[in-house]
């Protein structure tokens, strides 16, 4: 389990994580900002604010790759 103390309101979250390497978005679950966060062997790395329309961006292309995997399959 990875302790995150959000950058806006100071709270601390966690997350669980299979891999030891993850970067994509985080949202805090109190103030609900949203950041871009780079996690790699199991400590975080950076934590970046993240605007919504970058995450509804980020939503799509995670979509387009998913479509993308399947058809794979």
């Amino acid at each position: 389990m990875i302790e995150i103390t959000c950058p806006g309101c100071g709270t601390i979250g966690k997350m669980s994580l299979v891999q030891d390497l993850f970067q994509g978005p985080w949202r805090c679950w109190k103030c609900r900002s949203l950041f871009t966060i780079l996690i790699a062997n199991k400590r975080l790395q950076s934590c970046e604010p993240l605007g919504e329309e970058d995450f509804k961006r980020w939503q799509a292309e995670q979509e387009i790759l998913k479509k993308l995997r399947e058809k794979r399959q």
